[in-house]
């Protein structure tokens, strides 16, 4: 399915703890060496602003300091000689962060005091027209998917909800979806992701029924990997995980029958 805008979308979204931000590096990953070709953009639009450090990427600037400089009495984002919607389309392009195979774009943090209604339009706007230039968006979403709420243009190709093999996780899973619903956003699909998976028999039967009462449909599992921990101990970047890696395998699962375009 293609969006509108000509970028295919795949969020990822979960609570926190569960992992959603290697998930989402690592589909990242496959994005990039086998897409269709074309430049794939990730937004990072949790507050916890952890998917650059997945990715081995330094940002300086997020989305939240532009918006800081634009509402800035002293004027100063403004002295230069040329037009405000340019200038907010520069900040915007110069705070991206550009690699060979994709390129990074941090949210930072939400709204401060004070109504800031006109300046987010612009910014949302300038956000959709960037978002042109990609062939596929990849958005690691808070739990409330607040920055998907505010997107001018809605619509999603892909949700991943990604759950911890517990009730409580599952639960979340199935609450992010009725968020989604709530907000109308309009997803072309959207499935459930167990991540750090046992293999424990009498967990995962128990684990079968509570996923059959969420009403989410269930893509992938993926199993606990040592070296992923191993790699979060010294904060070697996701994408560096060897092929052959459990964790890497399965998303590689999860990538083919949802996320090719």
């Amino acid at each position: 399915m293609s969006h509108r805008n000509g970028a295919h979308i795949i969020a990822v979204a979960g609570k926190g703890g569960t992992g959603k931000t290697v998930i989402a590096s690592l589909l990242l990953k496959f994005l990039a060496e086998n897409g269709t070709g074309g430049r794939v953009l990730a937004i990072d639009a949790d507050p916890a602003s952890s998917l650059p450090s997945t990715l081995g990427v330094k940002v300086n600037k997020t989305l939240g300091d532009v918006r800081e400089e634009i509402a800035s009495p002293s004027g100063v984002f403004f002295s230069e000689d040329m037009p405000t919607d340019m200038l907010i389309e520069y900040k915007i392009d110069e705070i991206l962060v550009n690699t060979a195979r994709f390129s990074v774009l941090v949210m930072g943090r939400s709204e401060g005091p004070g109504c800031y209604c006109l300046i987010n339009d612009m910014l949302r706007h300038f956000i959709d027209k960037l978002s042109s230039r990609f062939c596929t968006i990849l958005i690691d979403c808070e739990a409330g998917l607040e920055h998907l709420s505010r997107r001018t243009t809605r619509d999603v190709d892909t949700m991943l909800v990604v759950s911890d093999p517990t009730k409580r996780g599952i639960d979340t899973a199935s609450t992010i979806k009725n968020i989604a619903e709530k907000l109308h956003i309009d997803f072309g699909q959207i499935y459930l992701v167990l991540n750090k998976m046992t293999e424990d028999e009498k967990v995962k039967a128990a684990l079968a029924g509570l996923v059959k009462d969420s009403r989410l449909t269930l893509v992938g599992t993926v199993p606990e990997d040592e070296n992923i921990r191993a790699f979060d101990l010294v904060g070697t970047p996701i994408l560096e995980l060897p092929e052959d890696s459990k964790a890497v395998v399965a998303v590689k699962e999860i990538f083919d029958k949802v996320c090719k375009v």
